[in-house]
């Protein structure tokens, strides 16, 4: 599986082959101490290995980096390293050092972080020296942690190769503390408190869903190499999903509003829906991550990446994820008491609704390579299918408006809204199935307005003082705006569901 991999400095250059003056007077509002160079210019000295080859020299190291790392952010965002956006040469980074000292300091410290956190990760097991024993002191967190959660709030436009480096590395710091991430015995030099690292990793992911915030594809790409680290860690995947997330992923992989193009690349579709599948195992073992994804309309989602089918990769793990969620149930996390039950039978009816056995089924008469997909869609189409025949239209239909996917059919027909117009009060009596068509009239895809208009009335023209409750809805209100609107399909069914809201007996008509 390609996922994002961590780009180099701009300024790579300035301290590659012959390190860091350290003693350079521009470089004095570090506040190194003489000990404290001598120790960074033996790291550049050295390979990597050999300095994280004792665990008191690996602890004190880092400790120095993170203090440069904190120095030279100690006023904010570089001046102007952090605005560079290709790779300088030797000669001009040794230049930058002395027109933004700090900027450069600061890349110098996110690298070399960056390098001894996947050093430590790539030590076998039973290592004296992890991540573990150089960034906890008696199983607790060091304090210099803090530096890194600094560069990721840096004023101004910030720095993205600091914030995207920082990111990862604290991601990699905090996992370590996590019961799921330690194996074998644990010894006192090796243990962490995962209660040391609950408030900084509630941060680090306070800070990823303000930038899933953001439709820009850089902000995306400041938190995708950090989010798909995370999506290993049991624990990181339950305080992502409680933060929003499953909401955040799902509304980034819907297809955009019609004459909005995308700004998210093939590969952060891949990486986001990579979140997305590894957050469905957790459904079994939480009732409320499985209402979230059923809240936040995730097999729309879903469903929508595997019929645009951006590439093969993407349509892989779209359909993996919907196999999962189609296969998960409540026996280890029941529904509290007075609450929805949500299991796989309710994605199923989701997946209904979104239309996807159509898609299953003309999926399935292609040749595919990947023994993945095959599986999936033979799993999905025979439960799917198996779903269906347990339907009624009326929870065909109820699917498929609550998914906000209305396509043209029997549905959407007189004889339908004959046979099931009381069907439309609900089980409360608030005429819910009559408020999601009001709001899909506002729906960004035209032909669904023209189906929500044509649907609203039949029911006015059906359910006995339909008229008076779709107006008490505001339906006729928004109708009525759709009447001039430029397509002229939308324009006439608008125009026929007003026509129907305004006649007093539309039988007597007839």
């Amino acid at each position: 599986m390609s996922l994002s991999t961590l780009p180099q400095s701009p300024v790579l250059a300035g301290w590659q082959g012959q390190g860091v003056r350290w003693d350079e007077a521009c470089l004095q509002k570090l506040r190194l101490t003489p000990q404290e160079k001598r120790a960074l210019t033996a790291v550049e000295a050295n390979p990597i290995d050999y300095t994280l080859n004792n665990s008191e020299d690996a602890a004190a190291i880092c400790r120095i980096v993170l203090k440069v790392l904190s120095e030279s952010n100690a006023s904010g965002p570089s001046s102007r390293v952090s605005r560079l956006s290709g790779s300088l040469s030797q000669i001009e980074a040794r230049q930058m050092l002395t027109a933004d000292p700090m900027g450069v300091s600061c890349h110098y410290a996110v690298s070399k972080l960056c390098d001894i956190v996947l050093c430590l990760k790539e030590k076998k097991a039973g290592s004296a020296v992890t991540i573990g024993s150089t960034f906890y002191s008696d199983g607790n967190l060091i304090d210099e942690w803090r530096a890194l959660l600094r560069v990721l709030h840096l004023g101004g436009s910030g720095d993205a190769f600091a914030q995207r480096g920082a990111a990862y590395c604290l991601a990699s710091i905090l996992m370590a503390a996590c019961p799921s991430q330690q194996s074998g015995a644990r010894t006192k030099e090796h243990d962490c408190s995962s209660r040391s690292a609950e408030e900084p990793l509630q941060a680090l992911i306070s800070w990823i869903t303000s930038q899933l915030q953001s439709s820009s594809s850089l902000s995306l790409s400041l938190v995708t190499p950090t989010l798909i680290a995370l999506m290993s860690c049991p624990e990181a995947r339950i305080v992502f999903s409680n933060s929003g997330g499953i909401g955040y992923l799902s509304r980034h992989l819907r297809n955009p509003r019609a004459g909005h193009k995308s700004t998210v690349t093939v590969q952060q579709l891949y990486e986001l829906c990579f979140c997305l599948w590894a957050l469905t195992y957790e459904c079994n073992g939480s009732w409320s991550i499985r209402n979230t994804f059923h809240r936040d309309n995730a097999v729309n989602s879903l469903v929508d990446l595997v019929s645009s089918a951006p590439r093969e990769k993407v349509v892989r793990v779209a359909l993996s994820a919907l196999r999962t969620l189609a296969q998960c149930d409540a026996e280890n996390s029941p529904c509290p008491a007075g609450k929805r039950e949500i299991t796989g039978s309710t994605y199923l009816s989701d997946m209904i609704g979104c239309g996807l056995i159509k898609y299953v089924d003309q999926m399935k008469e292609r040749h595919w390579t990947d023994p993945d997909i095959i599986d999936d869609l033979s799993v999905l189409h025979r439960v799917l299918h198996e779903n269906f025949k347990e339907m009624t239209r009326w929870d065909v239909y109820f699917a498929e408006v609550q998914q906000g996917q209305l396509a043209w059919g029997h549905l959407h027909s007189e004889r339908f809204f004959k046979e099931n117009i009381r069907q439309f009060e609900g089980p409360n009596g608030d005429f819910y199935v009559v408020k999601l068509l009001v709001a899909l009239t506002a729906s960004n895809d035209e032909e669904v307005q023209s189906i929500a208009c044509y649907d609203l009335g039949e029911f006015v023209r059906h359910y006995p003082n339909g008229r008076a409750i779709a107006r008490s809805l505001g339906a006729k209100d928004i109708v009525m705006k759709l009447v001039d609107h430029p397509n002229k399909e939308l324009q006439r069914h608008a125009l026929t569901a007003i026509s129907k809201m305004m006649v007093m007996n539309w039988a007597a008509v007839n």
